[in-house]
């Protein structure tokens, strides 16, 4: 039944690509694979919080469109301010999301998953390294946003429901687990890059408009930094905290205007995990 669990779990992970809002990317995963066949489900919530210039720049944009309205940003190339507010909210979507999960033990001590939260899914795998209670694991994650599954946001015309990205990004766990693994706690690194754009999509010939077409963006995100977890439970049950804080550098363009942006993220989750 193993394989047919997984095979529902990444389905339910799937279907919550409905719920469309901001949140960050979390792992909410211990440093200790799974066991060959074992899967461990997961499902809770996470938050994204802009901090520094990236909240500065995020709350000067909306404080532009405040006062001017829909008449943001402007001719193209003259609203460095608005645009980098614009890069904020496409390439960071401070905000609090849906996290679904599923992952399973492949052998060997490799362990692959698959994580939906807010906007988009991550797929990865990692091999571990144990000794004792302690242990060591090195993966590699992709990402990607489902197009169109997101509102419009709350910058007017940085039309949200028209962004789409990918990325990748490497973390490097430590952990330790008690006997009988009532208790997990884990700590490590991580780091990345992502691409995130908005212009219009077409899947049929080019036809005159109705209304104007989104004003386009694009823009790349590197992040590193660290995180912290601890779960605590018994046999199959366990809950689950992380915390991922990341420095961030955003470079990109929005309305034909180049800008760049730099802060911290800090990334709070929480989870409840079944194991089978």
């Amino acid at each position: 039944m193993r394989p047919h669990a997984f095979a529902l779990a990444t389905c339910a992970t799937l279907g919550c690509a409905a719920i469309g809002c901001g949140g960050g990317m979390p792992l909410l995963h211990p440093a200790r694979t799974l066991p060959t066949g074992e899967v461990r489900m997961a499902t809770g919530f996470s938050a994204n919080v802009a901090t520094g210039g990236l909240a500065n720049g995020l709350n000067n944009a909306r404080n532009e469109a405040a006062t001017n309205g829909s008449n943001v940003p402007g001719p193209p190339g003259t609203d460095e301010t608005y645009a980098r507010g614009a890069l904020v909210a496409a390439a960071v979507a401070p905000g609090i999301a849906p996290f679904v999960a599923a992952r399973v033990g492949t052998g060997q001590r490799y362990e692959g998953g698959i994580a939906y939260t807010g906007r988009g899914a991550r797929i990865d795998m990692r091999k571990a390294f144990d000794r004792g209670a302690w242990s060591l694991s090195i993966g590699a994650g992709g990402s990607f946003l489902f197009y169109g599954h997101q509102n419009g946001g709350d910058l007017p015309n940085v039309d949200l429901g028209q962004l789409r990205g990918y990325g990748l990004d490497v973390p490097i766990l430590a952990g330790w687990e008690s006997a009988a693994g009532i208790y997990q706690a884990w700590f490590g690194v991580r780091g990345g890059g992502d691409h995130v754009s908005i212009e219009e999509l077409r899947s049929e010939p080019k036809t005159p408009s109705l209304g104007a077409p989104p004003i386009s963006l694009s823009g790349t995100r590197w992040w590193g930094g660290g995180l912290a977890g601890l779960a605590i439970g018994f046999r199959h049950v366990h809950v689950a905290l992380e915390i991922d804080v990341a420095y961030v550098h955003i470079d990109g363009a929005y309305n034909a205007t180049q800008a760049s942006v730099d802060g911290v993220t800090i990334t709070p989750a929480s989870a409840v995990w079944v194991t089978f």
